[in-house]
C-alpha cells in the first residue's frame, strides 16, 4: 500500500509522554472503552431481541450503537496499548486503515442521525403517513445508502492521504492517525490537499449539522399544535437526539472546518467524539428513554 513515502512506520506522540499520567490514561480509558463496548452492545442485543421495540426510530438506534462501538474501535485499543508500550509505533498499512475506519464510522455515524433526524421530522409532522414512509424496506435503504455513502467519503479521504509523500519525521502528534496530523508530516505543500479536505469532511459536518437544525426546528414549530402529552413524549425523545447531536458534532466542526493549523487542545477535542461521545449515547438514549429501559428490565429478567 505504500506509495510515494520512503517512511515505512511512525511513532504515535500519545496524550502525554509523562509515565505517571500514561499509567492513569491507561486505566480510565480502558475502563471508558469497555464501558463503551457494553452499553452499546446492550443497546443492539435489547433492540434485536426485544418485539416492542420494532420501530423504525430503534431500528436506526441500532445501527446508531454498532457505530458507535466500532468508531470507539478504531482509536480507543491503540490509545490504551500504547499508554503502557515503550514503542509507540503503527506501521504505514495500519495507519491508512486507521484512517478509512475513522472517517467510515464516523461519517457512518453522522448519516444515521440525519436518518433519525429524518424518522421524528415523519412522525412528528406527518403521523398519518408514517407507517408508508418509512417502512421497514424504506428505513434499509436508506441505512445502505449511508453504508455506501460512508464507504465513499472514507475512500475520498484515503486517496488523498496516500498521494502525499513522506520522507520523515515520521512522529505524529496525535494519539491516532488522522489527516490533519498527517498533512503535517508531509514533505511537500498541502494547502490544496487541506482544501479538499475541508471541503470533503468539513463540508459533511457542517451541512450535515446545518440539516439537523433546521429539521428540529422544523419539528418544534410543529409541535405547537400537539396535546401536551404528544409535545412532552415528542420534546424528551428529540432533546435526547439534538444533545447526541451537539456533543458529536461540536468536536468535529471544530477540527475539520478550518485550515491546516494545530492547536493544544486538539487532542483532547478528538478525544471527546471519537470516545466520548460513543461512550454517551447508550446513556443518553437510556436514561431518557423509558421504552428502552422496559425492553432491558424484560430481557435482563428473561
Amino acid at each position: 500500500m505504500v506509495m510515494n513515502s520512503s517512511v515505512t512506520e511512525f511513532i504515535l506522540f500519545g496524550l502525554t509522554q509523562d509515565a505517571g499520567k500514561q499509567k492513569l490514561i491507561f486505566a480510565v480509558f480502558l475502563m471508558f472503552y469497555l464501558a463503551t463496548l457494553l452499553g452499546n452492545f446492550l443497546i443492539v442485543v435489547t433492540i434485536k431481541k426485544s418485539r416492542t421495540l420494532g420501530s423504525p426510530m430503534y431500528f436506526f438506534l441500532f445501527y446508531l450503537s454498532f457505530a458507535d462501538a466500532c468508531f470507539s474501535t478504531t482509536t480507543a485499543p491503540r490509545l490504551i496499548v500504547d499508554a503502557l508500550s515503550q514503542k509507540k509505533t503503527i506501521s504505514y498499512n495500519e495507519c491508512m486503515t486507521q484512517v478509512f475506519a475513522a472517517h467510515f464510522f464516523g461519517c457512518m455515524e453522522i448519516f444515521v442521525l440525519i436518518l433519525m433526524a429524518f424518522d421524528r421530522y415523519v412522525a412528528i409532522c406527518k403521523p398519518l403517513r408514517y407507517t408508508t414512509i418509512m417502512s421497514r424496506q424504506v428505513c434499509r435503504v436508506l441505512v445502505i445508502l449511508s453504508w455506501v455513502g460512508s464507504c465513499i467519503h472514507s475512500s475520498a479521504q484515503l486517496f488523498l492521504v496516500l498521494r502525499l509523500p513522506f520522507c520523515g519525521p515520521n512522529v505524529i502528534d496525535h494519539y491516532f492517525c488522522d489527516l490533519q496530523p498527517l498533512l503535517k508530516l508531509a514533505c511537500m505543500d498541502t494547502y490544496a490537499i487541506n482544501l479538499l479536505v475541508v471541503s470533503n469532511s468539513g463540508a459533511i459536518c457542517m451541512v450535515s449539522f446545518i440539516i439537523l437544525l433546521i429539521s428540529y426546528i422544523v419539528i418544534l414549530y410543529s409541535l405547537r399544535n400537539h396535546s401536551a402529552e404528544g409535545r412532552r413524549k415528542a420534546l424528551s425523545t428529540c432533546t435526547s437526539h439534538f444533545i447526541v447531536v451537539v456533543l458529536f458534532f461540536g468536536p468535529c466542526i471544530f477540527i475539520y472546518t478550518r485550515p491546516a493549523t494545530t492547536f493544544p487542545t486538539d487532542n483532547m477535542v478528538a478525544v471527546f467524539y471519537t470516545i466520548g461521545t460513543p461512550l454517551l449515547n447508550p446513556l443518553i438514549y437510556t436514561l431518557r428513554n423509558v421504552e428502552v429501559k422496559n425492553a432491558m428490565k424484560k430481557l435482563w429478567c428473561s
